[in-house]
């Protein structure tokens, strides 16, 4: 039986390992692509999306409620509750093991480490869309980058993977219980439909729009990737 030493050695360890890298390519791609600012076209994807596949002014509010429910229950609680409860330093800040790891100074914060928000919030948001639009192209292509941007905090020593492993569960369990609410307040106003069709989804998203999500996805890592290739050389 494995106690709590046992697992905060297993979580150092596991930090180590995928934090000493000293690649200066890998390392300014992991930097860029954990900034907020990379994913924006995608937010303006997303929103988009809502927009066009909804008919009234009503539907298009609701779910942009249910999504910024879904963050705000992940994030919310993460950092108004559970970081200053638990208070665990960030590898980074704690002095057990911040001089073993390598860290960007730039992104280096000073508040809590556990759980993730980032991995929180970015899970949120798929599992959120993930349930409304129910394509499987899209599902697997937000929680790649939802995960990704979890791995980006512990490569860069801002997060054990302990605390992304929970912040990905709690941001999942967050996104559901947004899209929950989300569920039966729509269908309190509006009729419910199933879609059998090859160009929408069941739930009425048409097809064509969900790639257009995952091209602007893959553009904004492709862009990010050159940006922080062309600034480190």
């Amino acid at each position: 039986m494995w106690d709590l030493t046992t697992i905060f050695n297993i979580d150092r360890q596991v930090l180590l390992t995928i934090n000493n890298n000293d690649n200066l390519m890998l390392t300014g791609i992991m930097s860029t692509f954990t900034t907020a600012w990379t994913w924006v076209p995608l937010y303006f994807c997303l929103f988009y999306v809502i927009v066009k596949n909804h008919e009234t002014m009503q539907q298009i509010v609701l779910v942009v409620f249910g999504c910024l429910l879904a963050v705000g229950f992940s994030g919310g609680i993460d950092n108004l509750v559970v970081k200053p409860w638990i208070a665990r330093l960030r590898p980074c800040n704690d002095e057990s093991i911040k001089y073993m790891i390598n860290t960007v100074i730039w992104i280096s914060k000073n508040d809590y480490s556990f759980f993730s928000a980032h991995a929180a919030n970015t899970c949120a948001i798929a599992a959120f869309f993930a349930f409304l639009v129910r394509s499987t192209r899209l599902t697997i292509g937000l929680f790649f980058w939802a995960l990704m941007n979890g791995f980006t905090r512990i490569y860069l020593g801002m997060h054990y993977p302990s605390d992304v492993i929970i912040g990905t569960l709690w941001g999942i369990l967050s996104g559901y219980v947004a899209y929950c609410i989300y569920h039966y307040v729509y269908f309190r106003t509006n009729p419910h439909q199933s879609y059998v069709s090859t160009q929408y989804t069941v739930t009425g998203y048409n097809r064509q729009d969900t790639n257009l999500i995952l091209c602007v996805l893959v553009l904004s890592a492709l862009v990010a990737t050159i940006i922080s290739l062309v600034i480190d050389f």
